[in-house]
């Protein structure tokens, strides 16, 4: 995620110091991915520094400095809206990750870290719907936010089944005593 095009885009809406930017940002995407204020004030300093944004005057009373997005600001925030996320530039899937080193690691049960990893998410799952429920109808935001969500924790439940399928087909549920090659129509199949 990119704090760097979230703030700019906060500034789109006017001038902002710190805090407010954290505060903004917490209240359109949830508590979801909290910031704090040094992560936001040193993003504001490279913004700066990027000629994105510039201070408002100097520091009031309580030392907050107020930024103001420049016009290469708008650019970069309009640019950033319309380009599409590419999968690439996401961070690795520590699950999958997982799964493919439990799947070759010797004495490690797959079964169970499938199963381990289905409860977590199903769980997760609940939370975020009764996160859904409490929300106001008027948080638009935070609603996309939620529904990304559990959009996201839907499909890694439906991941786990099939990956759960296709171990199963392959005779690879039960853990392995010792270290074996991923069998090569594995490696064709995964790609």
């Amino acid at each position: 995620m990119s704090i760097r095009h979230g703030l700019l885009a906060l500034l789109e809406r006017g001038p902002r110091y710190g805090y407010q930017l954290r505060s903004e940002f917490e209240s359109a995407t949830g508590t979801t991915w909290p910031l704090n204020v040094g992560q936001v004030y040193t993003t504001l300093a490279r913004l700066e520094r990027d000629g994105l944004v510039r201070p408002v005057g100097e520091a009031d009373a309580d030392g907050r400095v107020t930024y103001l997005i420049t016009d290469t600001g708008r650019a970069e925030v309009a640019s950033w809206f319309a380009t599409p996320v590419q999968r690439a530039d996401r961070p690795r899937d520590e699950l999958a990750i997982k799964l493919a080193l439990a799947l070759t690691t010797p004495g490690v049960d797959i079964r169970a870290v499938v199963q381990t990893q289905r409860t977590a998410t199903l769980r997760s799952l609940q939370d975020l719907t009764r996160l859904k429920v409490r929300a106001g109808e008027d948080d638009h935001a935070w609603l996309l936010v939620l529904e990304a969500m559990i959009f996201q924790a839907e499909a890694e439940v439906r991941w786990l089944d099939h990956c759960e399928s296709r171990l199963a087909r392959l005779g690879r549920l039960e853990p392995i005593t010792e270290q074996a090659p991923v069998p090569t129509r594995a490696r064709e199949d995964a790609r």
